[in-house]
């Protein structure tokens, strides 16, 4: 009895181990001794001289499908993610791989493939062979798609869950698992493989020649707060236009201004995003728009120090507006503080201005400046507060220490003209 009860225990030890939660990630990249807050693209130019100017913008993380990328990724000082089919059945060749990458000094993240809920719910595509009666049946919850979504979790699912624990094995736990999926995928299958992932997200490409609803990104933000109960969030935005990978389609271009790049960016950590990454740069045909992207990452870059820091929990934001003026969305706002200074973020998510934005809460600042980086501002924290306005959409970002501003100014005028 004693051997048996003894072969009990090492299998249940075994089986708590590959099914133990995921211990918690603060979702920053932690890589050769540094902690950085990861800004990354999912395109890696081909091109040394385009690859090198955005690594020079702050660019650290960038996809990398092999150990080849990896080198070319460590030599510009950046580091790499790579996207493992977890969807697939793991055999001797993804243990492997893992193997192989995981030897790598400049892999930094592990992801799972892109949009994974999405691609066997919403845009599973049985329409087109006739096996859906309409094309937005999975809205509709029309049996087929239902069943359809039912039997590829089933599938998939425990897939997922054999990769991940070959990555804890052979890794060590030592970089962290992310998926990242479309801001509308379902809810309960993405929480399916949630307790074995460390970082979950969204990508959100709002700009289009029909709307341009910026202040969706704050919104996406909360809500995979909310379907990763408190798993890190990294936000995907857009680098791109939606003319540019629609070519079927005559649409105009509508590339985001350099303002609502900047805006989709903080508006993201405002709301509590961990990390900001790109997509779609490898179609973009515009030199022009690329470098307002440049700019947007150049400014989070410069920031490093603080957007790293411990956010201040205290503070709290109260509207002092007319009694007729009804906020919409109102206005977010992050504070970040360390030992040598603090960061403040106020975003306006609104259509209409605020002229009455006070924030408290700010203790750990009392008797500093805050110098608005890219503006003329200088508030002194007083009982813990500030108070400011704000115009339609405008983030203004608060430093205690001026000389984070960026010299070079390329690309922040676009679309201003």
């Amino acid at each position: 009895m004693r051997n048996l009860h003894m072969k009990y225990m090492v299998i249940l030890g075994i089986l708590s181990v590959i099914s133990a939660p995921v211990h918690a990630h603060d979702g920053l990249m932690h890589v050769e001794g540094k902690t950085l807050f990861p800004i990354g693209f999912y395109n890696f130019p081909k091109d040394d001289a385009l690859a090198t100017r955005m690594a020079g913008a702050g660019v650290n993380l960038v996809s990398c499908g092999n150990a080849e990328a990896l080198d070319r990724a460590r030599t510009l000082g950046m580091y790499g993610w790579h996207t493992l089919p977890m969807h697939t059945a793991l055999d001797d060749a993804g243990r492997a791989r893992i193997q192989t990458m995981a030897e790598h000094p400049a892999l930094a993240i592990w992801e799972g493939p892109d949009e994974l809920v999405w691609n066997f719910t919403a845009y599973s595509g049985l329409f087109r062979d006739g096996t859906h009666e309409m094309k937005n049946a999975w809205w509709a919850q029309t049996p087929n798609a239902v069943a359809h979504a039912k039997a590829r979790a089933a599938e998939i699912m425990p897939n997922i869950h054999d990769w991940v624990a070959a990555i804890r094995e052979i890794d060590g736990n030592t970089r962290p698992v992310w998926f990242n999926e479309a801001y509308k995928s379902d809810t309960e299958y993405v929480r399916q493989y949630m307790d074995v992932v460390d970082i979950t997200g969204c990508d959100l490409y709002p700009v289009k020649s029909v709307g341009r609803p910026i202040a969706n990104v704050g919104a996406y933000t909360e809500r995979f707060n909310l379907v990763g109960e408190g798993k890190p969030v990294w936000m995907v935005l857009q680098a791109f236009s939606w003319h540019e990978v629609k070519t079927e389609e005559d649409l105009p271009d509508a590339y985001p201004t350099f303002d609502e790049s900047r805006f989709m960016a903080w508006d993201a950590i405002a709301h509590g995003a961990t990390a900001i990454l790109y997509w779609g740069s490898r179609y973009t045909k515009n030199d022009a728009f690329l470098e307002s992207i440049f700019a947007v990452t150049r400014e989070l870059s410069a920031l490093q120090p603080v957007l790293i820091a411990p956010e201040v929990k205290e503070a709290t934001l109260r509207l002092i507006e007319a009694p007729l003026i009804e906020p919409i969305r109102g206005v977010a706002h992050v504070a970040r503080v360390n030992k040598s200074g603090g960061l403040v973020v106020l975003v306006n998510e609104d259509d209409m201005a605020h002229m009455g934005v006070e924030l408290n809460g700010l203790s750990a600042l009392e008797g500093k400046n805050l110098h608005q980086l890219y503006g003329d501002e200088t508030l002194e924290v007083r009982e813990g507060r500030i108070l400011t306005r704000l115009l339609p959409h405008e983030v203004k970002v608060f430093s205690t220490d001026a000389s984070l501003i960026v010299g070079n100014a390329n690309g922040r005028n676009f679309g201003r003209e």
